[in-house]
């Protein structure tokens, strides 16, 4: 087997800023695996929150690299590298890979019935009041629109997209920008302004004061949970929990993951980075009967990758076998 391994760069259409920063670009990690004339692909984005970044990816995968072109299985993979976005690429990848050697499709091996279309979140990025009830109303036709907030107008905000959307369904991200104290305050007006769910409010080493807190409005783990390891800790304190591959580390923690948590009863979500369709594409089967879909990334991309994913409105129509699986 040989692994083909860097990063690219797309273009993001103006600005997109959550609670701890803003960027213009996405930066990604992209991996091939060839085998016998055929070539699986990955695509991964290394998030700092996490103490990732792409130097630190590549030269993860670089310091495995024998290991990964002798050829590996899944289980190899999960003992090789620690959850995260360069097991991501490897993982993705292996199954694009399998798919090619096989004819199998990645979802029919997944155990799936069939592959839906999907409706998508799209994110409003985090911006003055007046500005995001503006890109509300350019979106207001869409189904469902997360919104990130981050600072003492957050109300104001959410007040302005509701005003201009006044059709849509809402989700309110707070990348663990708020105290308790806000999200007490707060929790009861999103309410009235029918806001569906509320993710991760807290930051993670303060989520623990949502024990035995009767929210008003559903809250979701996101970066408060990667893989099953933290998912016992999270069903005491939430209702939904967002699952991404770069934090799951691939698609086969993620489909572990989403088995694991409706057995404990908890709603899913399934996100993403800003990233284009190669990494939208295996969270589709993921993301099959979630309660709340926000696999946006490549709406918010002035360029996507070639062969991306054919998107009608908010709808995600599954990948074609020149893009993944």
């Amino acid at each position: 087997m040989r692994l083909v391994l860097r990063e690219e760069t797309f273009p993001i259409a103006g600005r997109f800023t959550i609670a701890r920063g803003s960027k213009t670009e996405a930066r990604v990690l992209y991996v091939e695996l060839e085998d016998q004339g055929h070539v699986g692909r990955g695509e991964a984005v290394p998030y700092a929150r996490y103490g990732e970044s792409i130097a630190q990816s590549l030269a993860d995968i670089e310091a495995v690299r024998g290991r990964i072109e002798a050829g590996l299985s899944f289980g190899d993979l999960h003992d090789l590298l620690p959850a995260g976005a360069a097991r991501n690429a490897i993982d993705c990848a292996l199954w694009d890979l399998n798919a090619k050697l096989t004819g199998i499709p990645a979802w029919q091996a997944a155990g799936l019935k069939r592959l839906d279309p999907l409706k998508t979140a799209y994110t409003l990025s985090l911006d003055t009041p007046e500005a995001m009830g503006a890109q509300a109303a350019v979106n207001a036709r869409r189904p469902l629109l997360k919104l990130k907030i981050g600072g003492p107008d957050d109300l104001d905000r959410i007040e302005a997209v509701r005003a201009n959307a006044p059709k849509s369904r809402l989700i309110v991200d707070g990348n663990e920008g708020l105290s308790f104290d806000d999200l007490v305050r707060m929790a009861p007006e999103m309410q009235k302004l029918d806001v569906k769910l509320i993710e991760q409010p807290l930051k993670v080493s303060e989520d623990e004061q949502l024990l035995g807190y009767d929210c008003p409005v559903p809250l979701c783990a996101d970066e408060s949970l990667h893989t099953r390891a933290e998912l016992d800790r999270c069903a005491r304190l939430y209702s939904h929990i967002n699952i991404k591959l770069d934090k799951t580390g691939g698609l086969t923690e993620a489909l572990a993951l989403k088995a694991a948590a409706t057995e404990a009863g908890l709603s899913l979500m399934v996100g993403c980075m800003v990233a284009t369709s190669l990494s939208m594409a295996p969270a589709m089967l993921v993301a099959q009967g979630a309660e709340f879909v926000d696999l946006d990334g490549p709406l918010l991309l002035a360029r996507d990758r070639e062969h991306g994913l054919e998107i009608t409105g908010s709808i995600l129509h599954p990948p074609r076998p020149e893009l993944w699986g």
